[in-house]
């Protein structure tokens, strides 16, 4: 079984995030369906992969992030959130900005590591058109 790399995931989901509506896509699958965009990067990095997961597996991988997404992502992203409402209130809001979205970014990439640590304990099974997406939207 060949293990997946956290860093060519990262690579690959970078990549996705910035081609055409993607980053409003994801971003929208997040704010109004409450899903987790690094587990849909993670899904679609999968299907390019022409591997399949079950949804007892996907279930697993929801989990393995859960408590990180609720406790550490979510609250960031509502701190960045206020501040952004109340930007004219807050000094230098620019450089805190700027601050928060370099420290979401690790942040997204210890989630993909997650991610791949939790996955490399599966078996995947080999598919020559997955949508493993489907399982998950």
């Amino acid at each position: 079984m060949n293990l997946l790399n956290s860093n060519d995931f990262w690579q690959f989901a970078c990549q996705l995030y910035s081609e055409g509506d993607m980053q409003a896509r994801l971003l929208d699958y997040q704010n109004q369906q409450g899903k987790n965009v690094n587990l849909c990067l993670l899904l679609y990095y999968l299907d390019s992969l022409n591997l399949a997961i079950s949804q007892d597996q996907l279930n697993k991988l929801e989990e393995s992030i859960s408590e990180f997404e609720q406790q550490v992502l979510q609250p960031l992203r509502a701190a960045r959130g206020y501040l952004k409402a109340n930007q004219t209130e807050i000094a230098d809001y620019a450089a805190i900005r700027k601050d928060l979205l370099s420290a979401e970014l690790k942040l997204e990439k210890q989630q993909q590591q997650m991610l791949i640590t939790t996955i490399n304990s599966f078996a995947l099974t080999p598919c020559s058109t997955p949508h493993n997406i489907s399982l998950y939207l």
